[in-house]
């Protein structure tokens, strides 16, 4: 076999089931994921337009935060803690746990959180932890889903950004049509607009009400004809000044001599009743971001208090968003092990998640020392 004939030996490549066909022959357009940039404007100004929507993103940002590392050996523990307790999270912000509020927040938003691991000028210390903004980036996918990279948004093409390395990349529930993840929002837009038109009918009525217009009628008599210009312009004078004199402060009658009638403009129309719709589109709202409706303020029955099923319910939601969470940390903590000359596995803890009262707890663990004090006497 002659050698130019002889094909190159190489390693074996990693076997993946699932992987992309080859295409057209610029196949790499379509290998260029965008991140659905055009609807973070509507989902950010949802969270803006709806207050109830916005104190659910921060009560799970809330509910989420509390974590710190843990390692084998001592002088790496202490040296880890102080670092997720001081290290540089941009805008005046210190600490891991600022860095991580406002990814998950970008998280729940955008449907994806970009961040960034600084290194010192010597490449010898972590010298910030930085977010993002999500809309700068665009994903480029490799031949299998093992391989993807970040790029640079509004460049054509795209081009990779240099230490891939160093950038921090967490999908909010991906799906297949969507691997790069979706908003927390993104079925909220079509309620939201029925709400927001809502609320705008509701404050023009209310605008109507309160600034009243009227409508001054004249009916000139018999043989009046020929002066009805002339009396029409004499009371709306007086209409007009009567009026500012209210503006004023001070009281001013009207008086007029004939046929005058004066009716308030709108005052019999009716005003829709809201409360039932609004209601129903802030149920489904708030099913979507998995929180009791009266941790949100919502206090649609007297008697409404957090049930043990609910308590459950949000404790594995917010556990499950903490592991979507849990490899960016993992990755920061070991790098900054690896770069002081540690080899030990990092790992992250959180903090226990308690939504009980505290009374119910007390009274539950009297209730099983009691059973367990009636076990020994038996």
């Amino acid at each position: 076999m002659k050698w130019w004939r002889q094909k190159r030996r190489e390693p074996p490549a990693a076997v993946v089931q699932v992987r992309r066909e080859e295409g057209h022959p610029f196949g790499a357009v379509d290998r260029y994921v965008p991140l659905r940039t055009g609807e973070i404007a509507l989902y950010r100004a949802i969270r803006e337009g709806v207050p109830v929507v916005d104190a659910a993103v921060w009560k799970l940002v809330r509910l989420c935060g509390g974590v710190r590392a843990k390692c084998a050996g001592r002088a790496a523990q202490e040296g880890l803690e102080e670092f997720f307790r001081t290290v540089d999270a941009g805008w005046g912000q210190r600490g891991i746990q600022a860095f991580l509020d406002r990814y998950l927040d970008d998280m729940f938003t955008c449907g994806h959180a970009l961040g960034e691991i600084v290194l010192s000028s010597d490449g010898k210390e972590i010298a910030a932890v930085l977010c993002a903004d999500p809309e700068q980036v665009e994903v480029r996918l490799g031949d299998s889903p093992l391989d993807f990279k970040l790029c640079r948004a509004g460049l054509g093409e795209g081009r990779e950004l240099p230490w891939q390395e160093l950038l921090l990349f967490t999908p909010f529930q991906p799906t297949g049509d969507a691997p790069c993840g979706v908003s927390l929002l993104r079925s909220m837009p079509f309620m939201a607009g029925i709400l927001l038109k809502i609320f705008q009918a509701t404050g023009q009525n209310w605008e109507r009400a309160g600034n009243l217009r009227f409508a001054v009628v004249c009916r000139p008599g018999e043989g009046e004809e020929a002066f009805a210009q002339e009396r029409c312009s004499q009371i709306a004078r007086e209409w007009s000044a009567a009026m500012q004199a209210g503006r004023e402060g001070s009281v001013r009658d009207f008086v007029a001599v004939g046929d005058v009638d004066i009716r308030v403009i709108g005052a019999d129309s009716p005003v829709l009743d809201s409360q039932v719709p609004v209601r129903q589109i802030l149920e489904q709202l708030v099913a979507r971001t998995g929180i009791p409706p009266f941790m949100l303020g919502l206090s649609w029955s007297s008697t409404e208090r957090m049930s043990a099923q609910q308590a459950d319910m949000l404790t594995t939601e917010i556990t499950a968003i903490r592991r979507m969470a849990e490899p960016v940390l993992c990755r920061t903590a070991e790098l900054w092990l690896r770069l002081h000359g540690f080899g030990e596995k990092a790992e992250i803890v959180w903090e226990d998640i308690n939504l009980q009262d505290a009374v119910e707890e007390a009274r539950a663990e009297l209730y099983r020392a009691q059973a367990e004090k009636l076990r020994r006497e038996a």
